[in-house]
């Protein structure tokens, strides 16, 4: 009998060991993995038609660009090592780091340097034409080095090869995935696509063959969609995330407040706004707001921002009436930010000749922008509009933009590190993702001349020109900007944010 009970002792201690040891390993194992929540669940992962801000979270660590943005929106090398602008603008050359791989092993040369920005360009559903449609060609110098001939000198050139448009795809990988071949990514970033469920997670894993691998310290990362703000705080706290974007600005204090816990904050170029259906699809004509300017404008002039920022971030946010942020070197002083005027926006309403005006407006399901449209019901019904919300998940509210089922939407946009990319991307007849379909002749000649020249009073000046069109057009009423506003547990160490409001996780670890 003590003999039964030294082993059964014995075989106790053994156990509780093994799930000690069970239990570390667990722990080590997590320890490696990164769980970052998002405000909403991205769009399609192909670099060219991707459209979605949460999507480019995931792509920078999937896919490398020819060039990176520092913290003060300057260019620095990524894939390209180096580049330059022929003297006479027609041109321009960049060099290629040699050490380069696609995760499927293939090389990131200048063959698929060529061979991703003539997609970029060709693609009927790209939503990168737009960005680099001064390209005319593209030439295979060297392996490591190639040539973008362009129909004219083109500034923001660069820039955007800093963002989707400059994200490399395996072309061997492209041709064999055909059109679901965003569900099967094969890029050159610090980490690889796993798995994907829709409305649900994204699974990375390291690419150990990357070829700055050394600074990416998490064998996986986890991206979850959770729309509503206070869910993703709550994992947060809980422990269920590591990392949360978009915090929303009345719980920053929740966040200061908790030990575990802490805020990493970066003002940007983003803003929040309405876009309004001008011509897009064959019910465009039919609706009051996309005929009549004087009813966006009646609109915007029932809007109180100073009130709508208060209530929804504490004075966080910065009322905006154009494409920059008051303050930001391409605002236009001549045009600021409007008070509001009910007698003026039911003036224009009358003037209008459409009694009783009606607009529904889609907005995305987290609480923030469903509080922001309730306050804009508010506010408008006073000049007697009646705002309809409907309430729409994000992805498919942009599907629905983008083949003209809308008449407005709430949505945002993150900003560039060139100007061009808050006006010419949106705003522009032949951009792509311009959903709107705004047309207007004197903002498309101003908006090209101001890619023609690297001269920053010369561009001032067009984008001067334009904002006192849009001023009286207004195909986008601008809300607000925001300021980039990161959770994270205590632990995590290294992460610093980014202007245009991205995650990057190189130097990023647990302490």
């Amino acid at each position: 009998m003590a003999e039964l009970q030294r082993g059964v002792r014995g075989w106790i201690k053994t156990a509780v060991l093994a799930a000690a040891l069970a239990g570390a390993g667990l722990q080590a194992t997590m320890a490696q993995e990164l769980r970052i929540g998002l405000q909403d669940d991205p769009d399609n992962l192909d670099p060219a038609v991707s459209f979605s801000f949460v999507g480019r979270h995931v792509l920078s660590s999937l896919c490398d660009t020819l060039v990176e943005i520092d913290r003060g929106w300057k260019l620095v090398p990524r894939l390209a090592v180096s580049w330059e602008t022929a003297a006479d603008g027609m041109s321009a050359t960049m060099k290629l780091r040699p050490d380069a791989l696609f995760h499927d092993g293939e090389k990131v040369d200048a063959a698929a340097v060529k061979y991703n920005l003539d997609r970029n360009l060709t693609l009927p559903e790209s939503r990168r034409r737009g960005e680099i449609s001064a390209i005319k060609s593209v030439e295979v110098v060297d392996p490591l080095t190639v040539r973008m001939n362009l129909h004219r000198p083109f500034a923001p050139l660069f820039a955007q090869l800093a963002d989707r448009a400059g994200m490399m795809v395996s072309p061997k990988a492209v041709e064999a995935g055909g059109a679901n071949f965003g569900n099967n990514l094969v890029c050159s970033g610090p980490y690889r696509l796993v798995r994907r469920v829709i409305q649900d997670r994204i699974w990375l894993e390291k690419f150990d063959r990357h070829w700055d691998a050394a600074r990416y310290h998490f064998k996986s990362v986890v991206f979850s969609g959770m729309p509503d703000s206070t869910t993703r705080l709550n994992n947060l706290r809980s422990g269920q995330l590591e990392l949360i974007e978009r915090v929303a600005a009345q719980d920053a204090p929740v966040v200061k407040d908790d030990q575990k816990l802490r805020l990493a904050t970066m003002m940007s170029r983003a803003y929040q706004g309405i876009t309004f259906n001008i011509a897009n699809g064959p019910n465009a004509a039919t609706l009051p707001f996309a005929k009549q300017a004087k009813l966006r404008l009646a609109l915007e002039a029932a809007i109180d921002r100073e009130a709508l920022t208060q209530v929804v971030s504490a004075g966080a946010y910065v009322p905006g009436n154009q494409a920059f942020p008051p303050g930001d070197a391409f605002y236009n002083q001549a045009f600021p930010v409007p008070k509001r005027d009910v007698a003026l926006a039911r003036k224009l309403v009358a003037e209008s000749g459409v009694a009783a005006p009606t607009l529904t407006i889609q907005v995305p399901t987290d609480t923030e922008r469903q509080q922001i449209a309730q306050i804009l019901q508010q506010m408008v019904k006073e000049a007697g509009i009646e705002l309809k919300i409907q309430a729409v998940e994000f992805i498919t509210m942009l599907a629905r933009q983008r083949k003209g089922e809308f008449e407005a939407s709430l949505v945002g946009w993150s900003g560039r590190a060139d100007p061009d990319g808050n006006l010419h991307l949106l705003l522009h007849s032949t951009a792509p993702t311009n959903d709107g379909k705004y047309n207007n002749p004197a903002v498309d000649k101003a908006l090209d001349d101001a890619r023609g020249t690297t001269d920053l009073a010369a561009r001032k000046g067009f984008y001067d020109q334009v904002a006192g069109v849009l001023a009286q057009d207004r195909p986008i009423v601008y809300l607000f900007h925001n300021p980039w506003i990161f959770g994270l547990a205590a632990k995590l160490d290294g992460f610093v944010p980014y202007p245009d409001g991205v995650i990057r996780l190189a130097a990023v670890k647990f302490k």
